[in-house]
């Protein structure tokens, strides 16, 4: 089975006239050992990025989010966040049993970001 979109959005930025583009895909093989997960490709200025969320690196964050404590974990290095006013953070979070994505998108001209959530194909 093919990789499946399941969203995409687009986010204009009035300050600098740029667009923040999210595609996030549900996807039957991902990783080393050909897992499902979720893959969200965002497109912003200065380039594409993406971020692979499968069970082997989602156990390792899972893991050290409930070490700290912690409902949710950032993946810092598989966000853009070049600004303090404008970025695209991804994250894990813990609902209970549920795992979930979460990805936040804040540009310069809104004041709040836009946030959504999606279900992983996986928990532990």
């Amino acid at each position: 089975m093919a990789d499946k979109v399941i969203d995409e959005f687009e986010i204009r930025d009035l300050e600098d006239n740029v667009h923040y583009r999210i595609s996030v895909e549900a996807c039957d093989e991902l990783g080393n050992k050909s897992k499902p997960g979720l893959r969200i490709r965002y497109s912003v200025p200065g380039g594409t990025y993406a971020c692979v969320i499968e069970p082997y690196l989602g156990e390792k964050w899972i893991y050290d989010a409930r070490k700290a404590g912690l409902t949710e974990y950032f993946i810092k290095d598989r966000s853009w966040t070049h600004y303090d006013n404008a970025w695209v953070k991804n994250y894990i979070v813990i609902d209970g049993d549920k795992l979930k994505a979460r990805v936040e998108v804040k540009v310069k001209s809104r004041e709040k970001p836009e946030v959504r959530e999606y279900d992983l194909p996986f928990s532990f």
